[in-house]
């Protein structure tokens, strides 16, 4: 297999360095040839609109857009979630999504920088053992399409309804927190079996 992680900003070794630990190396992607090849790619967080108007620059929204609609497996983890998701609020006017999960996602939802927590959730497809999670200006999911598989949530503030945190849709992977962040793999194992699924 060949994993790629966008690497124009946001936490590109970290990333690599979770997939190594599982035996599978990866491919830097900063220009649309990079993109060849891949049987899966990894949008990591970073500042969305930032990383939209990189995604520009860089000539890979367009080349980007097409291997998505094409069914190029994706795990986006906070931002990246935001790219991946249909509907982006608080977000600016040109701001870049690739609607590939059938999600609404609030930017910044859990609050801004010193908002910032540690937690666990409860990921029942992982096992019992609950995930680490570190949320970073995280955003939130507001709706989930009947597609979309949620995987694990928080429980909402005040009697609001839980968030979820973790999804999943087709061949596309999203988590609200930064997984690679954490010594715990079995969310990018989740990735890399979905992987090996889609080439079956």
């Amino acid at each position: 297999m060949s994993i790629g992680v966008l690497a124009l900003q946001g936490g590109v070794r970290e990333h690599a360095s979770a997939f190594a630990d599982l035996g599978e190396p990866v491919t830097e992607v900063r220009r649309p040839d990079d993109l060849d090849g891949l049987t899966g790619l990894v949008v990591p967080g970073g500042e969305s609109t930032t990383l939209s108007l990189l995604l520009g620059s860089a000539g890979l929204a367009g080349p980007l857009a097409e291997a998505l609609d094409a069914g190029l497996p994706a795990f986006g983890t906070c931002a990246g979630m935001i790219l991946l998701a249909t509907t982006v609020l608080d977000g600016r006017d040109d701001q870049l999504n690739f609607g590939v999960i059938d999600l609404t996602i609030r930017r910044n939802g859990y609050g801004r920088q010193v908002a910032s927590f540690e937690g666990t959730v409860d990921v029942p497809v992982l096992g019992d053992e609950p995930l680490p999670a570190v949320f970073i200006r995280a955003p939130v999911v507001e709706a989930a399409g009947p597609g979309v598989e949620v995987l694990a949530t928080l429980p909402g503030e005040g009697g609001a309804p839980d968030r979820p945190v973790v999804c999943r849709q087709g061949t596309v992977l999203v988590a609200s927190f930064h997984p690679e962040l954490t010594a715990d793999r079995r969310l990018q194992r989740l990735f890399v079996e979905m992987m090996k699924e889609e080439r079956r």
